[in-house]
């Protein structure tokens, strides 16, 4: 089973999906001995903020059309605590455009790809940094053993650029509207952040009806 995953590294519930998908992913070949590979995929929430990113507390009141998006945010903390993540709002000042976050990633080997997702999450919705900056992009593949001065040059000279036009325009031909996405086996489609549970009986569900 393949699992194509279109996700922004701003959307808090794609991180959670995200991580109750890679639990039932530990699950599933746990109990099956089957395995599941993942692709990771570019998708922008926002594809209109400037590369500098906009103040983070204005563009969430105009993103939710309210002037205390708090209860939200508290909703989005206690999901992630239950699952062992957690979520730092008050740390955030800046929300940043994350296409040179998308196109680090492209370059990446498919095997890193999930850990730098990670690690660049961790570092926006834990430590309030700034991840349209190239410097702490840097910072964080070094902090995950990448060679950051690989990364320095491919994305200086505009590579992942091509992948993740592809990954946009990819999404808006199925009509991706919002994320976390996930195609499975190239037909199936889920959106949200489903519990792991979920997670499992869906694959179960696509096991019986590829063996029918």
């Amino acid at each position: 089973m393949h699992i194509q995953i279109y996700s922004d590294m701003v959307c808090p519930w794609c991180r959670i999906g995200m991580k109750n998908l890679s639990d039932a992913i530990v699950l599933w070949e746990e109990q099956t001995a089957e395995e599941i590979t993942v692709s990771h995929h570019a998708f922008l929430l926002d594809p209109s903020l400037p590369p500098e990113g906009l103040p983070y507390k204005a563009s969430m009141e105009k993103k939710m059309g309210s002037a205390n998006p708090d209860p939200a945010l508290s909703r989005i903390t206690e999901a992630g605590a239950e699952i062992g993540l957690v979520f730092r709002f008050d740390r955030i000042n800046r929300m940043p455009n994350t296409v040179l976050a998308h196109r680090a990633d492209a370059v990446l080997p498919e095997e890193q790809r999930s850990k730098w997702i990670d690690a660049v999450m961790t570092a926006y919705f834990e430590f309030g940094r700034d991840i349209a900056k190239l410097e702490v992009l840097l910072e964080i593949a070094e902090d995950i053993g990448l060679n950051a001065h690989t990364l320095e040059s491919k994305l200086e000279s505009e590579e992942g650029t091509a992948e993740v036009d592809q990954d946009l325009e990819r999404a808006r031909s199925m009509g991706i509207s919002g994320v976390p996405f996930y195609v499975i086996d190239g037909k199936y489609g889920l959106s949200g952040a489903y519990p792991a549970a979920e997670f499992l009986r869906a694959f179960e569900k696509i096991t019986e009806r590829k063996a029918e």
